[in-house]
């Protein structure tokens, strides 16, 4: 039986209490799926994933972790707090926000400390994720000295070494190589089955199909617009162009006026 692992019922937020950032979303997320939260740049991504991190709380609404509401008051509870913590982690969409450290080693060994776990494994966790991120060479070097692909995987790291339930991404691919978005994309199969929850939040729409997970998707006016599988989402022409994820050309010939819709993304069967 499929369970729920992540639930937000009729979630609300805006800024300084006037500029909306969602409105009444409701999702339910199950143990060790993939899930996309797609939607135009604006319209509440980044925000309804840093609400499912506890990092932020709703305005209105509720949202459940395991069945159990994440709040300011549940977060005050050191049990629940450490649960919680224990079993969601967030890559930001910019490492240099969650890189501070002052090498790469204690970037990784940072969690796992805080979380109370003797040095001794803590030391053996943390090499164990560079050698899967292939990024024991960097053990020593401070961020700054680091690419925009190695920070990533830093980052992606030092989440890791705390070995969570569920991941949260925030525009995983976003600046990044060829070689280093094909390695996320693998790697991002690999923590998923091995029993990882991964959820994104993109307007990649090749991520999206590359990765076949189920999505959500955001209109500009920060509500669900629909929730469906890939192939379902990704073909519909018309529901992409209402949220700004594609848009419409027009070409003229002679008298001739053509529109088409255009997207930086091919739509492709596997």
């Amino acid at each position: 039986m499929d369970r729920q692992i992540i639930k937000t019922e009729n979630v609300s937020y805006s800024y300084y209490g006037k500029i909306p950032a969602l409105v009444d979303v409701s999702l339910e997320i199950k143990e060790g799926e993939k899930f996309a939260v797609i939607g135009a740049n604006g319209s509440g991504k980044s925000t309804l994933l840093q609400i499912m991190n506890g990092l932020i709380h709703p305005s209105s609404g509720s949202i459940f972790f395991r069945g159990k509401e994440v709040s300011e008051k549940s977060l005050r509870g050191k049990e629940f707090l450490r649960f919680f913590r224990e079993g969601v982690g967030y890559v930001f969409q910019d490492s240099d926000v969650q890189l501070f450290c002052p090498s790469v080693l204690d970037e990784l060994l940072y969690g796992p400390m805080q979380l109370g776990m003797v040095e001794s494994e803590a030391m053996d966790r943390a090499f164990e994720v560079m050698k899967m991120l292939n990024i024991e060479n960097l053990k020593d070097r401070p961020s700054y000295m680091l690419s925009g692909g190695e920070k990533k995987r830093v980052a992606i790291g030092s989440v890791l070494t705390m070995n969570p339930d569920v991941l949260l991404f925030d525009e995983p691919t976003n600046g990044l190589d060829p070689r280093t978005q094909c390695f996320l994309v693998e790697l991002l199969f690999e923590l998923n089955e091995a029993g990882k929850t991964i959820v994104i939040a993109t307007h990649d729409l090749s991520l999206v199909d590359e990765l076949h997970c189920r999505v959500a998707v955001l209109s500009e006016d920060h509500r669900i617009e629909k929730i469906g599988n890939p192939d379902n989402i990704l073909s519909d022409g018309e529901l992409l162009l209402r949220v700004n994820l594609i848009h419409e050309h027009m070409h003229c010939h002679g008298d001739t006026a053509h529109r088409h819709l255009h997207s930086h993304y091919f739509f492709h069967k596997h």
